[in-house]
């Protein structure tokens, strides 16, 4: 009886890290860099990983309790991953959990900003939103030479609601067995 439990412990683990490896490669996708704007920084690629994160989450936020447990596991991962990455840069442990508070609340705020765009069908309010989280006021001076218009998020604003309607297609069968097939 207890071997079972640690057997679907088990497979629940390696489903959600699929999904997480397949959210993250959605996110590393090399358009966003080249063609979308996106700088290729760090902050970069937290911006993208955030809103696929982002819009695999508000899927997630329509469904029953299996899967609403499922998405809790991946954001859990999802939050591991950042800290793993930050301790990876070289932020000294005492660091960290503020800098984490500082993602969570960012990241949040991104969902909340994202969502309400989205959920208004309104594409320039979305492509402001990225506007202002790619290229926020107190990176301005480093990125002035790369900086862009809000105007440049269109296409980025665009792929974002393209993805979101893929990711609402997926079936509750599709995602409990970790498969993100995405038809955009």
């Amino acid at each position: 009886m207890i071997l079972a439990y640690f057997s679907r412990k088990r497979k629940n683990r390696e489903i959600v890290d699929r999904i997480y490896r397949q959210l993250t490669s959605i996110a590393r996708n090399p358009a966003y860099y080249a063609e979308m704007h996106v700088p290729d920084t760090v902050m970069g690629r937290f911006e993208m990983l955030s809103l696929v994160m982002v819009l695999f989450f508000r899927r997630m936020d329509s469904s029953g309790p299996a899967l609403k447990e499922l998405s809790q596991d991946v954001v859990d991962t999802f939050f591991e991953d950042m800290d793993h990455s930050l301790r990876e840069l070289g932020i000294g442990d005492q660091s960290v959990p503020k800098r984490m508070k500082k993602l969570a609340q960012m990241f949040y705020g991104r969902a909340q900003s994202y969502g309400t765009a989205l959920n208004d069908g309104d594409a320039g309010a979305l492509a402001e939103a990225l506007y202002r989280n790619i290229y926020p006021a107190d990176r301005a001076e480093a990125e002035a030479a790369e900086r862009k218009e809000a105007a440049d998020m269109q296409q980025l604003a665009a792929a974002a609601a393209g993805l979101d309607a893929a990711f609402s297609k997926l079936t509750e069968a599709d995602l409990l067995a970790g498969t993100l097939v995405l038809e955009t």
